[in-house]
């Protein structure tokens, strides 16, 4: 898709806006809400700061565009975890998508959900709690699809769903945040396989 920018002197000049939305994404990823000024953003992207507000809003609105496309793309592991047949396979690809995800060659190390407002102040207080819900939302779905496999008996009688959900989304917040230290990718995979020797069996199994 491309958008039109004038030029200095009127002459239309064309941005490709997924590839700034790219490099926007990032810049965040890297850098965090707070940390990514709108020099950052628009240098990256490639476009003044008035093509930025016109083709994207404020600089909120545009981190909400990058956090789906962050979403569809580097997490998208997530739904695909969902998809696996039982409940150790959810919580296993689950975790290792989480390493890979956070370890991938030229990308920014981390995860843009965790990264993203650690540092936050006031300013930065919207996107927090927008990345807090986001993060939310993951133990949410994760915790639907522990219900089915509980109710299915793939998960032993009492399991708690919720808990396990939030169990999974702490071990892969902290994943993410060992990436970010420079953890590499297969002493993150130890500590994924690690944290499933933790895992429930169903009775009989």
């Amino acid at each position: 898709m491309q958008s039109q920018e004038k030029g200095p002197i009127g002459r239309p000049r064309g941005f490709d806006t997924e590839k700034a939305l790219e490099q926007a994404m990032r810049v965040f990823w890297q850098q965090g809400y707070d940390g990514a000024s709108l020099t950052d953003l628009t240098k990256a992207m490639g476009i003044s700061r008035t093509s930025m507000y016109a083709a994207f809003g404020s600089k909120e609105d545009l981190f909400h565009l990058v956090l789906q496309r962050y979403t569809d793309g580097p997490a998208s592991y997530v739904q695909r975890a969902l998809l696996e047949p039982t409940a150790r396979e959810v919580a296993t690809a689950f975790l290792h998508g989480a390493v890979q995800a956070t370890t991938t060659p030229g990308a920014p190390a981390g995860c843009l959900g965790v990264q993203g407002s650690l540092a936050a102040g006031e300013p930065g207080r919207a996107a927090r709690d927008t990345l807090a819900a986001w993060r939310e939302s993951g133990v949410t779905l994760l915790a639907e699809r522990l219900k089915r496999a509980a109710d299915e008996g793939d998960l032993p009688a009492g399991s708690d769903p919720e808990l396990l959900a939030r169990y999974l989304m702490t071990v892969a917040n902290g994943i993410a945040v060992q990436a970010a230290g420079g953890a590499c990718r297969d002493e993150l995979h130890r500590i994924a396989d690690l944290a499933l020797l933790q895992w429930p069996a169903p009775a009989g199994r």
